[in-house]
């Protein structure tokens, strides 16, 4: 079975992000970048589909400027088996990513189409349910394991208070959450592999984005907290504080 896995170049969680004078952007200098962590557990779960089936390939896929090159690289030295990089060096917004990724995948002979849940630079969880609506197949998001049938995969799902089990037609796109793929280290092997893999470069099939950057700004800072002494009267002053200077109330 083929699988191709969507992957995106984002910085590093533990860097510090700053914001760029111009407002719109952050900061790049001295930021490291890396594959965004949800998609690295897409890309452990495509390379546990390969080994389970013995056979088929795994791709990777990202839109993005040519520094992306690096993060395919990593991608590959895990494991995967070729990669392809749609230049865009212009802002895109989901939908427009979308777009560029659903033009690469039309044609595709991949049952199974990864990504992570979202994305660490964006938080919007949105790409993966629109290549699959731009594609016409089945969708399962947030996805912490799943298992082969008969022309079905099934797919388990963690929510409160238990498991819920869908079963979604091949082929079908699954965005993979945090659970039973806990990505695999590159191997000193699979680094130097990886210098050999396919890399192809594409330009990206660009559409003019429909959301713009106003601003970016810094998080609030968090005020000082109080205590309140232990006293009859202390319950009537906490909610009278929530009330009216809280606004919690």
């Amino acid at each position: 079975m083929n699988v191709s896995v969507c992957i995106k170049r984002v910085p590093d969680t533990e860097a510090h992000i700053r914001i760029d004078q111009t407002g719109t952007d952050i900061d790049n200098g001295g930021i490291k970048y890396i594959i965004s962590p949800y998609d690295e557990f897409a890309i452990e779960a495509g390379l546990r589909v390969k080994e389970k089936m013995e056979g088929g390939e795994v791709s990777l896929l990202t839109v993005g400027t040519n520094e992306a090159q690096e993060t395919l690289r990593n991608g590959l030295a895990m494991g995967a088996d070729k990669a392809t990089l749609l230049r865009a060096d212009s802002y895109m917004d989901g939908l427009g990513t979308a777009k560029a990724l659903a033009v690469e995948l039309k044609d595709s002979d991949a049952q199974l189409i990864l990504f992570g849940v979202k994305a660490a630079g964006s938080d919007q969880q949105q790409v993966g349910p629109m290549v699959a609506t731009l594609l016409g197949i089945s969708c399962v998001t947030e996805v912490s394991s799943f298992e082969f049938g008969d022309g079905v995969v099934t797919c388990h799902r963690e929510i409160e208070g238990g498991i819920e089990v869908v079963e979604a037609d091949l082929p079908a796109v699954l965005t993979i959450t945090k659970g039973e793929y806990e990505p695999r280290y590159a191997s000193l092997k699979g680094i130097m592999a990886a210098k050999r893999k396919p890399l192809e470069e594409r330009e990206a099939d660009f559409s003019q984005p429909g959301i713009h950057i106003e601003r970016l700004s810094e998080p609030t800072t968090r005020g000082s907290g109080c205590i309140l002494e232990d006293s009859p009267d202390a319950v009537a002053e906490l909610v009278r504080l929530l009330r009216e200077e809280a606004n919690a109330l």
